[in-house]
């Protein structure tokens, strides 16, 4: 081989090496990303079934029940447009309450049923995710407010 033909050969190396790299970095970033949806936009249509997504929202006061003695618990999520029923199993952060924003990470169900296999809920008095707190906001929710009063 010629000098010439040694250069293109590793020129070209070079690149596919990089289309390569760059390939496997997409598909990783692709499948480590977990999209944010509320209520209303899982009303219509919009999030994912079987896909893992966060659903984010008000705890509905009055809404969660657990059998006694059991990890299992059913509870519903709201932005004040619409209402995601949410099946968890396990342990609630200490600071999950009622009317209190919260933010699930799971798979929504064929029968509507969003199945959370982690539940966060806000970290202090004041603190309310971004993306919950900017769903809410554009759904009518009065700013800084974060509970859902109902008589």
């Amino acid at each position: 081989m010629r000098p010439r033909q040694q250069r293109m050969l590793a020129v070209t190396a070079v690149v596919v090496g990089i289309a390569i790299a760059a390939t496997l970095v997409l598909r990783a970033l692709d499948e480590n990303m977990m999209y944010f949806f509320g209520p209303a936009e899982i009303a219509e249509g919009l999030a994912p079934q079987g896909e893992p997504f966060r659903l984010g929202g008000l705890v509905v006061e009055g809404s969660v029940q657990r059998e006694p003695g059991s990890l299992e618990a059913i509870f519903d999520v709201t932005d004040n447009v619409a209402t995601v029923t949410v099946s968890y199993t396990g342990v609630f952060p200490d600071l999950f309450k009622e009317g209190k924003g919260v933010i699930a990470n799971g798979k929504l169900r064929d029968d509507g049923i969003f199945v959370a296999h982690e539940v966060l809920a806000k970290h202090d008095e004041n603190y309310m995710s971004p993306e919950v707190a900017k769903m809410l906001e554009e759904k009518g929710h009065p700013a800084g407010v974060t509970t859902v009063i109902e008589d």
